[in-house]
């Protein structure tokens, strides 16, 4: 048993590195950075003081923070908004790295990402112009909802620049002046970057296999059973956000893991074709699509067991 369990980890370990080869082949860092003004503020020491007094309490003990800006103002809200778009688009299509703030897209859709990234920093200043014709009455608003806590330096004098994103193309492969320095070095970094992308590879087919498994946990729990005496509630995004990840993981899967690629074709093959009305109407089509999928869910839960190398965890259900 331990010599097959060692040939399987073998061939894994040469699928990882065959896939990390690939990644550096075809795939490019991205970083993106916001620069995003706090709506609130820790108070001051003194501040704490008569806080913590109130109380009765240390004022070591306690921490306390003053809201500078309605988060629920309409036009604060839409500056808010873009950044979580922002940040959606960018991981939905990339891959993780591991080296903070860099992840990897694919060289195919570098000119695709610039544009949408442009986008939505015009759509991004035009929404702080807007906030900026309120900044004075949000202000104001501030003044009369917290008191003594107001201190007008907390406020910049305008909100143009004080929100932004920025994105970049860093390089993580080994710089080429170093091979005629020291070619030792290069190696050494050579080596350094090939490590990376090998975790990267590990990186990402945890991801998958996190995201797989909760979408099928949820779609599982939702066909089984009933509340109430009636077939339990759901929304049309449990199916949907099924074939998003199918889609996703053909754009972005590098091909390092054939366990993972086998369970999403198993899983994509069960939901293909299915409506979200059809398993509201059809009881048995709603626990035939139970049961295949609960093989689905005992093989990811089987394999995640068996691979303790990749540090993947089962959330708890």
């Amino acid at each position: 048993m331990s010599t097959v369990l060692e040939n399987n980890n073998d061939t894994q370990n040469v699928q990882t590195q065959l896939a990390a080869r690939r990644m550096r082949a075809t795939m490019a860092a991205i970083k993106v950075v916001f620069t995003w003004l706090g709506t609130t503020k820790t108070l001051s020491t003194d501040q704490k003081t008569v806080a913590a007094d109130v109380f009765g309490a240390d004022e070591a003990s306690i921490s306390a923070s003053k809201r500078l800006l309605d988060p629920k103002h309409p036009a604060l809200a839409a500056v808010t908004k873009i950044k979580g778009r922002v940040t959606k688009f960018w991981k939905e299509n990339s891959l993780p790295f591991p080296e903070g703030g860099i992840r990897l897209i694919r060289h195919d859709q570098i000119s695709e990402f610039d544009t949408t990234l442009n986008g939505f920093r015009e759509e991004l200043d035009a929404a702080v112009t807007e906030l900026e014709q309120h900044y004075d009455e949000m202000r104001s608003a501030a003044r009369d909802r917290l008191g003594s806590l107001f201190n007008a330096s907390d406020y910049p004098t305008t909100l143009i620049g004080a929100f932004g994103i920025e994105h970049s193309f860093p390089a993580v492969e080994a710089p080429e002046y170093l091979r005629q320095l020291n070619p030792e070095v290069y190696r050494q970094e050579c080596d350094r970057v090939q490590t990376r992308f090998t975790e990267a590879v590990e990186q990402a087919e945890q991801m998958f296999f996190e995201q797989l498994a909760g979408l099928v946990d949820h779609l599982v729990e939702r066909m089984s059973g009933t509340e109430d005496g009636k077939p339990k509630t759901f929304r049309d995004t449990t199916v949907d956000n099924l074939n998003e990840f199918f889609a996703r993981f053909r754009q972005l899967n590098i091909g390092g893991n054939a366990d993972l690629e086998e369970l999403v074709e198993r899983a994509e093959s069960i939901v293909s074709g299915v409506q979200p009305q059809q398993l509201r109407d059809n009881a048995s089509l709603r626990q035939h699509l139970a049961t295949q999928m609960s093989t689905v869910q005992a093989s990811l839960d089987g394999l995640l067991v068996d691979r303790p190398r990749r540090n993947i965890q089962r959330r708890p259900r």
